[in-house]
C-alpha cells in the first residue's frame, strides 16, 4: 500500500533526466543561454529606453516582451542550473516557492500571447489608419494596452493556480524538474476535475484568442495592402509584419509541441526539455529578430556604440 503524506510543505522535485556524461554540457548550455538571454533582453529594454526617438508605441509595446523573457528565464533557470548540480536525493523545494514559480512559469507563457495579441493590434492601425495612428496610439493607450496584456494573464493564471492550491496534497514528489500547474494538482488525492476543465478551456481561450486576433489583424492588413498601390506602406507593412510574425509563430510553435507532447506520457523527457526550450528560445531570438530587423533600433545601437569609442 502507497503510503501518503498529507500536505507536506516540502516536495522533492524529478530533476532533469540527463546521463551522467551529457550533466555538464546541458548544464553549461543552459548557463551560456540564460546568460545570453539577461545580456540581449536587457540590452535592449535599455536602448529603448534610454533613445528617445524609439519612445514610440510599437517599441514601448515590444518592451513588454524582454521584460516578459526576463521574468520567465530568471524565476526557472537558476534554480534549474543548480539542481542539476546536486543528488537526485537532495532536490527538495518548499511548497510555496514551488508555488511562486509554477505562477510565475504560466504568468510568461500566458503573457507571450496577450503581449503578441496587442503587438498585432498596434500594427493593424499603423496600416490600416496610418492618417489615425498617431491619435489613436498615444501614451494613454499605450499604457491600457500594457495593462491589460499583463492584467488578463494575471487574472487567468490566478484563477489557474488558485484552483490547485485548494486542494489537500497527499504526495510529495513533483514529476518535473521544475514547478507548474499540473505537476501541483497531480500531488492531489481530491478530485481535480475542476481544475482539467479549467485548464482545457484556459488553454483553448488563450490560443483561440490569440490565433483569432492574429489572423484577424493580419487579413485586414493583407487586404489594405493589396488595394494599396503605394509601395512604400507596402514596404513597410512587409517589414514591420513580418517581424511579429516571425516571433508569434516561434512562440506558438514552442507551446504547441509541449501541449502535444503532454498527450504522449512516453515522450514525458522530451516534453520537459520542451518546455524549458519554450522559455530559451523565444527569449533568445526575440530580441535578435527585433534588433536586427528594426533599423531604428540598429542605428540607436551603432550610435550608441560609437559614442562609447570616443569617450576617453
Amino acid at each position: 500500500m502507497e503510503n501518503y503524506t498529507y500536505n507536506s510543505f516540502t516536495l522533492q522535485l524529478e530533476g532533469l533526466n540527463v546521463s551522467k556524461e551529457s550533466t555538464y554540457p546541458v548544464f553549461l548550455f543552459l548557463l551560456f543561454s540564460y546568460l545570453f538571454v539577461i545580456v540581449a533582453n536587457v540590452s535592449i529594454a535599455v536602448i529603448i529606453f534610454i533613445d528617445e526617438s524609439l519612445h514610440q508605441p510599437m517599441y514601448l509595446l515590444f518592451c513588454n516582451l524582454p521584460l516578459n523573457d526576463l521574468l520567465g528565464n530568471s524565476i526557472l533557470l537558476p534554480r534549474l542550473l543548480l539542481d542539476m548540480l546536486r543528488p537526485r536525493s537532495e532536490l527538495f523545494i518548499s511548497y510555496s516557492e514551488c508555488v511562486v514559480q509554477a505562477f510565475t512559469t504560466h504568468l510568461s507563457g500566458t503573457c507571450a500571447h496577450t503581449v503578441l495579441m496587442i503587438m498585432a493590434f498596434d500594427r493593424y492601425v499603423a496600416i490600416c489608419y496610418p492618417l489615425r495612428y498617431n491619435t489613436i496610439m498615444t501614451n494613454k493607450m499605450v499604457m491600457k494596452l500594457t495593462a491589460s496584456a499583463w492584467g488578463l494573464a494575471l487574472v487567468l493564471v490566478g484563477i489557474l493556480l488558485g484552483l490547485t492550491i485548494r486542494l489537500n496534497r497527499c504526495r510529495t514528489l513533483i514529476r518535473n524538474p521544475y514547478c507548474d500547474n499540473a505537476s501541483l494538482f497531480k500531488l492531489s488525492c481530491d478530485s481535480v476535475l475542476i481544475n482539467n476543465i479549467y485548464g482545457l478551456t484556459f488553454t483553448v481561450v488563450l490560443f483561440t484568442g490569440s490565433i483569432g486576433c492574429v489572423v484577424i489583424t493580419y487579413t485586414k492588413i493583407t487586404v489594405v495592402c493589396l488595394t494599396s498601390n503605394s509601395k512604400t506602406l507596402n514596404r513597410k507593412a512587409l517589414k514591420t509584419c513580418s517581424t511579429h510574425l516571425v516571433v508569434y509563430l516561434i512562440m506558438f510553435i514552442s507551446g504547441m509541441c509541449i501541449i502535444v507532447l503532454h498527450r504522449f506520457p512516453h515522450y514525458s523527457d522530451y516534453r520537459k526539455l520542451s518546455a524549458i526550450l519554450f522559455l530559451i528560445i523565444p527569449g533568445s531570438l526575440n530580441p535578435i529578430i527585433y534588433g536586427i530587423q528594426s533599423a531604428d533600433i540598429c542605428k540607436s545601437l551603432s550610435n550608441l556604440c560609437r559614442s562609447k569609442r570616443v569617450i576617453p
